[in-house]
């Protein structure tokens, strides 16, 4: 009996009419076309693992960076500090450990990334501990909460950070890994929860840190697994599979806790839409209106501020008994209400819409009065420029030898000797003859009847 076709040999589970198939998404999707040579993965992935000289000033600076980030709320900020970061190495380096069995490259990696994270502790609590700026912002809190999705962030992270070291073309993947997987920022909030005390701070981002750095390591170890690497020789041959239970164990008590906190996470977000929907149904209609409304999941309290009609005892039993058919069982509800039934919301919102109209009745009013004495005033000027056009014409029909006229008018110079609200009346033209003295004197006269309030200049050129 011959043997199984080539293509086929260890996919007998494969039917022959999807082999073709098979092998086109095989080729597809292989990784091996690119990858680079074993010594030179080796190489690169050894050199990344040393924390020292360049390295650590980097990571100081980088920290320092994203300490600054989070302390004031910049997006942007921690992305560069991520980008700068050398934190890959290290845990690149225990992935690849694992991966080819090299115990001493392990402890190597270990024992770098440990140095890595004493000095990132201490330059960002330092940072905190002279900074002026002590709020917790939302950048700072997103890194005390860790959950199953920053797992599967590490995981696919790691996969695709261990897959670019691989390649020969080297690319950007690996900055796009320390950005998605945010290594630096847990560190730097780890730091914000030494200096002021918030151990629920620190440990909460010393959690995501250590997930990020399983996570991408495992999945580290699992690509170089996968491309058969060559593997160490030990004298002692227990010592691979105590390697691989350790990291199990490590896996998994990560993993386990991460799952609960996004389990409660998701609890968490079903009893706030619950208790929206509850309060929407139950309070805000007629004349109950709902002034404010806090939800507390962790204590499952439900806070309602009410302004409107006055709810009895007796209602609120009756609300509260409705309760755990609206996925809210065990909650327990508070009203902040008045005892009377003094306050009439029709009455107050005509109230409210009364002196929202006043005021904006008052607006318009000034906004017309500027308005009126812009019109005003370009009024004046259009009249203004009309007197002096015909001023011009004037004095063009009763002197034709000038031409060429032109009538402006402004401010006086301050001369105590002048009146103070005198004005200035500047004529120029041009003339082809030579104006004499009493043909001056008489132009001046005329612009003196004409504008008697005001100082003339004459000015006529040939």
């Amino acid at each position: 009996m011959s043997g199984p076709h080539p293509i086929t040999r260890g996919l007998s589970l494969v039917p022959l009419w999807l082999v073709p198939l098979w092998q086109a998404l095989r080729d597809r999707f292989s990784l091996r076309e690119d990858k680079a040579a074993d010594d030179a993965i080796d190489r690169d992935l050894r050199a990344g693992v040393e924390m020292r000289g360049t390295n650590l000033w980097v990571l100081m600076f980088a920290i320092l960076i994203a300490s600054v980030g989070l302390n004031v709320n910049s997006t942007a900020v921690i992305i560069g500090a991520m980008l700068i970061s050398p934190l890959m190495g290290p845990i690149l380096g225990i992935g690849y450990g694992v991966g080819v069995l090299d115990i001493a490259l392990l402890r190597r990696s270990l024992k770098n990334l440990g140095i890595a994270v004493g000095i990132a502790l201490a330059t960002s609590t330092l940072y905190f501990l002279i900074s002026p700026l002590n709020a917790a912002d939302s950048e700072l809190l997103a890194r005390t909460t860790p959950t199953i999705w920053d797992v599967l962030i590490a995981l696919c992270g790691g996969f695709a950070g261990i897959i670019g070291v691989t390649r020969r073309e080297k690319t950007n993947i690996i900055p796009g890994v320390a950005i998605a997987t945010a290594l630096m920022p847990p560190l730097c909030t780890a730091g914000y929860g030494l200096a002021h005390a918030r151990w629920d701070f620190m440990a909460g981002a010393i959690f995501l840190f250590a997930i990020n750095c399983v996570f991408i390591a495992f999945s580290s170890a699992v690509v170089v697994r996968a491309f058969h690497l060559q593997q160490t020789r030990y004298v002692d041959a227990t010592m691979a599979t105590r390697v691989r239970r350790y990291m199990l164990a490590v896996v998994l008590c990560t993993l386990l806790p991460s799952a609960y906190f996004a389990y409660q996470m998701v609890q968490y977000e079903m009893f706030r839409a619950r208790a929206r929907d509850f309060v929407s149904a139950e309070f805000d209609h007629g004349q109950l209106h709902v002034a404010q409304s806090d939800i507390f999941p962790d204590r499952r309290q439900i806070e309602v501020t009410l302004i409107g009609d006055y709810i009895a005892p007796a209602r609120t039993a009756e609300i509260e008994s409705r309760m755990a058919a609206s996925g809210l069982a065990g909650a327990r509800l508070v009203l902040h209400q008045a005892r009377d039934n003094g306050v009439d919301v029709t009455q107050l919102k005509t109230s409210l819409l009364t002196d929202l109209y006043a005021r904006n009745q008052q607006a318009l009013e000034e906004k017309d009065k500027v308005i009126a004495e812009l019109l005003a005033h370009q009024t004046q000027l259009t009249l203004g420029r009309k007197r002096l056009n015909d001023m011009a014409l004037e004095l063009s029909a009763l002197y034709p030898q000038l031409w060429d006229i032109v009538v402006t008018e402004g401010d006086a110079p301050r001369d105590p000797a002048l009146p103070e609200a005198a004005s200035v009346l500047v004529v120029n033209a041009r003339s082809n003859a030579v104006v004499s003295g009493p043909e001056r004197r008489k132009i001046r006269h005329w612009l003196s009847v004409r504008a008697p309030q005001a100082q003339s200049l004459l000015v006529i050129r040939r």
